[in-house]
């Protein structure tokens, strides 16, 4: 029996040594820094190929606006209303409703107490005064607030594509820009048959092979003993296969500030996407923390657990905190591995915004390493709306746009002060890398992405309000 194995083992691997040997030269070919230029002048090409596309909207734009203010006799003088007509015409978009009694910072439910001295109630005012100087347009401002916070309210848009200001060429619009003139037509279908006929074919080979790839290298690691020289391989390793991954979607990331890359402890970064573990084992290695998952996430999870020590958590073990804290201090407490990658925030947000740090990271160790990371959204969008896309539906988007372009920041490792709470420690965190990837800092949770508000927040906004009608 145990020569039969021999010769089929044998066997399989005269089979499979030159696949082997050939993906193995397409890694090599694929991570030089040849391909990397190659990929940064793709993007520089995709870049004038938006301007002309964008000098072509605002041609057509223009031609539009001669042609209304010809038939509605509009003065030459008066472009701002012609202006305005041509949006009313031209825009398919949703409106937004404008302020206009109140800025967005005197809404009346802001906790700060402020607002517009022209048009807002006075906190303390006496029942008879109140009796007497009603007017019905006091609660105008209220009702606006109201609709405005309904209709732009600032947790939804963080679940939303964020928002362009000149169109990419792909058709995740519902404007309608290919149809504006003849040459921006030929552009786009020229555009789309390369996306859809060449990238995404051979970027679905990129990846399947990359997959392959990875797991058999870390497969091989994995038979190593234990200590610093598997540790070494791995990260060489790990960095190797990732990059090769990434050729799978053309991307072309900016590392700053190297010097502040993590060797040990807890990393934190805002979460994007999925991708966002692949963006930053390009440069880096990491342990990673979550729920074991089936299909391609679960592939990737097996094959990495075999390298490295990772933490990974079955469906019933992810709400149980305590477990959670003792497994991921046992391993910040380990000299010998790697930094753990963790995404506070739990939740995918649309690239624009830092929403709340879970604080449970932030209650292990007193030293934490953040990174921010920012997306180019004229590539494609990287935001993963898990509510409505699947793995499979995300990947097959991605690998129909562009490119993937993205910077990523090494932050100063950051300490908890003393008598600071794991709370204010992780709004500090958070703060500072909203601050250096240019996002908005938010309080609310990322949990409402799944879920209705809790019932505390409700009473808190509820108390604020009826401060605004106290009457004494």
């Amino acid at each position: 029996m145990g020569l039969e194995n021999l010769i089929l083992l044998l066997v399989l691997g005269v089979i499979f040594l030159p696949f082997i040997l050939a993906i193995g030269c397409l890694v090599l070919v694929m991570t030089c820094p040849w391909s990397r230029n190659f990929r940064s002048g793709y993007v520089n090409l995709l870049l004038k190929i938006f301007q002309y596309g964008t000098g072509r909207i605002e041609s057509a734009e223009q031609k539009k606006l001669e042609t209304i203010k010809e038939k509605n006799g509009i003065a030459n003088g008066n472009i701002a209303e012609s202006v305005d007509l041509v949006e009313d015409n031209c825009s398919s978009g949703h409106a937004i409703i404008k302020s206009s009694a109140m800025s967005k910072e005197d809404l009346v439910l802001l906790p700060n107490g402020n607002s517009s001295p022209k048009t807002s109630i006075p906190k303390n005012r006496s029942f008879n005064s109140l009796k007497n100087d009603f007017i019905l347009s006091d609660c105008l401002d209220f009702v606006h607030a109201g609709v405005e916070a309904i209709i732009e309210d600032e947790v939804t848009q963080r679940f939303v594509a964020e928002e362009l200001k000149s169109w990419n060429l792909l058709t995740r619009t519902n404007r309608h820009y290919e149809f504006i003139s003849i040459r921006l037509t030929v552009t786009w279908i020229i555009g789309f048959f390369i996306r859809y006929f060449i990238l995404l074919p051979s970027r679905i080979t990129i990846c399947f092979l990359a997959v392959i790839w990875l797991t058999l290298c870390t497969g091989l690691v994995g038979f190593l003993n234990e200590g610093a020289m598997k540790r070494a391989i791995y990260e060489k390793v790990s960095i190797w296969c990732f990059n090769f991954l990434s050729c799978a979607l053309s991307a072309v990331i900016t590392f700053h500030n190297k010097e502040n890359i993590p060797k040990c402890g807890i990393c934190v970064a805002n979460h994007t996407t999925p991708v966002d573990v692949m963006v930053l084992h390009c440069d880096n290695s990491y342990a990673l923390i979550g729920q074991r998952h089936g299909g391609f996430l679960g592939i990737i999870q097996r094959a990495l657990a075999r390298a490295s020590a990772h933490i990974w958590f079955e469906r019933s073990e992810v709400k149980d905190r305590e477990t959670v804290a003792k497994r991921l201090k046992e391993h910040v407490d380990d000299p010998d591995k790697l930094p753990i990658l963790i995404f506070p925030e739990g939740t995918c947000i649309n690239n624009t915004s830092v929403m709340q740090f879970k604080k449970g990271s932030f209650e292990v160790g007193s030293v934490v390493y953040p990174v921010a990371i920012k997306y180019d959204a004229r590539f494609t969008d990287a935001f993963w709306n898990s509510s409505r896309h699947s793995m499979i539906q995300y990947l097959y988007m991605m690998m129909s746009s562009w490119a993937l372009v993205c910077d990523v920041w090494y932050l100063p490792p950051m300490h908890r002060r003393a008598e600071e709470s794991a709370i204010d420690f992780a709004n500090r965190v958070k703060a500072v890398i909203a601050k250096q990837g240019g996002l908005v800092d938010l309080s609310w949770d990322g949990a409402l992405k799944r879920m209705n508000a809790k019932k505390e927040w409700k009473q808190k906004q509820q108390e604020e309000f009826s401060k605004r009608l106290k009457v004494e």
